[in-house]
């Protein structure tokens, strides 16, 4: 039967239940043919009829879903000119929502260097491509509500779908490394232990292994080499067939959002698996190269390169804007995630060459219904010049907190000048955020991220290790501000791991007890080590997947964590909506919402600040001065805390203030014991007493409050 017109929107394939609307922009192309494959990989081609303000289209009576398709473009190949259709290349569906098959880097298919020249005679077998799916619309969402979490009160936990689950034993074989295994009641369980409130996955667009690692016999792991903004990646998919990756997909975020758990998603808009000039063509390259990629001006056949992967998404044209504005909003009203995490966001900034704050993508985003009202978590940087933008994203926007993480590190080594910074870090960075009237959570605070060591090898080596990446250790950063404890890598000495289990502690009570939102990467609750690898992106294997025979090892370190978490829901002093102003909030407030103290109990003044030689700290929290109202309009009130921290290597004798600021306190957490305290009992020191707080450790206090006899 030939193709009815159809409708030029919504763009791709729409399935209504009788048959499927076929829609596909290009400016550039004569005409396109629709090539609908077989189970054999056998061809049918329908050129579609009709062509609307650039966008061909058509629609097929009986075809619905589990349909394999691409595209066959006719058109200009002129690549000196930008101009790279090729009708001999099977092309990926920008806007599928479903894509099957992986790509076969086989010479005799794509020539070499592959893709360059792009031979126009050397056709593409339907069997060697990924395909487009036709997917089913219709999926059972029950009565699924988003957990909406305050900002404020959310704590983040950065996960991978497959090295999360795949070594899950209470997760059945079949399930692991899917969808449907970080959806099983195991796993989820694990989360709500440790108060996590989102999850944060790594890449689950449809991405492929480029042809540098299939050389090596590597896979691309983490994921940022996507070719489907639309498509789940159908190799978390624990029952593919038919386009079951989206069903299921649906049915994890379904799970998580019974429990609570927001889904936040990894995006990677900046650049896409295509690559540079010298990469396959597979989609976007052989559609509209011209206004999907940037291109150097004068050497059009060359591509614009922000992301250090090749290519860069050109945000300058209103389609690849609304390419990327259709796919937020498919994954928010369609998948009902919560949220994204935008990599290299900086590039989407780049509407000339200088990273613009007020550029067209961010305008687009604040005023978007839907996609402005979903947490937005920008990784603030690209390798372009002036890439570095932490601090600068429009006030819709929350941020990864580069600076946070850094300085931290740099305090718990024992690294020299860092207190004033720390000070600042701690308490919400509103140096970065405040002057544009953004709030604390503005900050995502982290320690730890997929990209560099984990929180155990962040202790444990002072050089990275990444000889099973092939690449001669040329990879990775070399700046990673670790400290190894005095021995590089695994030990018996019980001093050294004494040690490291304290500063895994540090770092944990840091990051949680801080102002702005915390970030957790998974496994660090339970002692993960990829072996001193800070670039893990290519080890799909046991190296990176989370090892869950640590749970046995490391119990006190979870609970550790579970119960850090639990201690700052209890208490909105440590998670202020407002930033701290230094002085009483309100008229009948006699002390400041926050000061701070040397170690000897005098407050501090301008040259502590500036002492090269201070390590350690003592900070007053005063829950009576927090100017938030709880969601019944009453106003928040909390206890008083006062947060001690020593990264000297010897103990201190610290001293209370005085007391203007609370007669008794009584030691809630202390990271050189790993004890964390619910309630207070009776207090450990009065005013003007003294405390000793151990080298390398945290300790927190809390103001006694006694009745009136």
């Amino acid at each position: 039967m030939p193709p009815w017109p159809g409708t030029p929107y919504p763009l791709g394939a729409t399935y209504d239940g009788v048959g499927t609307n076929f829609a596909l922009f290009s400016e550039v192309a004569e005409y396109v043919e629709l090539c609908l494959v077989d189970e054999e990989g056998k061809e049918e081609r329908v050129r579609l009829p009709e062509v609307d303000g650039f966008v061909h289209h058509g629609y097929l009576l009986g075809v619905g879903p589990g349909q394999r398709y691409g595209y066959r473009v006719h058109g200009p190949y002129e690549p000196g000119k930008g101009l790279r259709c090729n009708p001999n290349k099977l092309l990926i569906d920008p806007y599928a929502k479903a894509i099957s098959g992986d790509l076969d880097w086989d010479e005799s298919l794509f020539g070499y260097p592959f893709g360059a020249p792009d031979d126009r005679n050397d056709q593409d077998s339907a069997g060697h491509v990924p395909h487009s799916l036709v997917v089913s619309p219709f999926f059972d969402w029950a009565d699924d509500r988003p957990p909406r979490t305050p900002y404020n009160e959310s704590v983040i936990y950065e996960a991978h779908v497959k090295g999360l689950t795949m070594n899950h034993p209470a997760v059945p074989p079949r399930l692991r490394g899917t969808y449907a295994g970080l959806a099983h009641p195991a796993v989820v369980e694990h989360l709500k232990q440790l108060g996590v409130t989102a999850i944060e996955l790594m890449p689950v667009h449809q991405f492929i292994t480029d042809h540098g690692l299939a050389e090596k016999g590597l896979r691309n792991y983490w994921g940022y080499n996507t070719i489907g903004f639309f498509a789940p990646h159908e190799g978390y998919a624990a029952l593919p067939e038919q386009a079951g990756q989206v069903q299921e997909f649906k049915g994890m975020v379904r799970a998580l959002h019974e429990a609570d758990i927001e889904v936040i998603l990894d995006v990677v808009y900046n650049h896409t698996a295509e690559g540079n000039h010298l990469g396959p063509t597979l989609s976007m390259r052989g559609i509209d190269n011209q206004a999907y990629y940037r291109l150097v001006e004068d050497e059009q056949q060359y591509y614009m390169d922000y992301t250090g992967t090749g290519n860069s998404l050109n945000v300058r044209n209103p389609h690849t804007l609304q390419l990327i504005m259709d796919s937020l909003r498919y994954w928010i009203t369609e998948m009902h995630v919560d949220g994204f995490r935008f990599d290299l966001a900086a590039t989407l900034a780049r509407e000339f060459y200088d990273v613009d704050r007020l550029s067209t993508f961010f305008d687009l985003v604040q005023q978007d219904p839907t996609v402005s009202k979903v947490k937005l978590i920008a990784e603030p940087w690209d390798v372009g010049p002036g890439g570095y933008q932490v601090g600068n994203f429009p006030p819709l926007w929350t941020e990864w907190n580069g600076k946070f993480r850094d300085t931290v590190r740099d305090f718990w080594r024992g690294e020299s000048a860092t207190l004033g910074e720390f000070a600042s870090r701690i308490t919400g960075s509103s140096d970065l955020y405040q002057d544009d009237g953004r709030r604390p959570f503005a900050s995502i605070n982290f320690v730890t991220a997929h990209d560099g060591f984990t929180l155990q090898d962040l202790v444990s080596y002072n050089d990275k290790h990444n000889e099973a990446n092939g690449e001669d250790g040329r990879d990775g950063a070399d700046d990673n501000r670790s400290w190894n404890c005095g021995v590089e890598g695994e030990t018996e000495e019980p001093e050294v791991l004494a040690l490291r289990e304290r500063q895994r502690r540090n770092f944990l009570a840091t990051l949680l007890l801080s102002q702005g939102v915390p970030m957790l990467l998974h496994g660090d609750e339970m002692g993960r080590t990829q072996q001193g690898n800070n670039n893990a992106y290519c080890q799909d294997n046991e190296l990176s997947w989370v090892d869950w025979r640590l749970v046995d090892e490391h119990p006190d370190l979870i609970d550790f964590v579970g119960r850090l978490a639990e201690f700052r829901r209890r208490h909105p002093v440590f998670r202020r909506r407002r930033y701290f102003q230094g002085k009483p909030i309100r008229k009948s407030d006699e002390v400041a919402d926050i000061a701070w103290f040397t170690p000897s109990g005098e407050e501090m003044k301008e040259q502590n600040w500036d002492d090269g030689f201070g390590k350690s700290v003592v900070v007053f929290l005063n829950g009576q001065g927090i100017p938030d109202l709880d969601p019944r309009g009453m106003p928040v009130r909390d206890d008083s805390f006062l947060m001690a921290f020593n990264a000297h290597y010897e103990d201190i004798e610290t001293t209370v203030p005085d007391g203007e600021y609370g007669a008794e306190w009584a030691i809630m957490i202390d990271t050189a014991k790993g004890e964390i305290v619910e309630e207070p009992g009776e207090p450990d020191v009065a005013a003007g007493g003294k405390v000793t707080l151990a080298a390398r450790s945290l300790m927190v206090l809390q103001r006694v409050e006694r009745e009136a006899e």
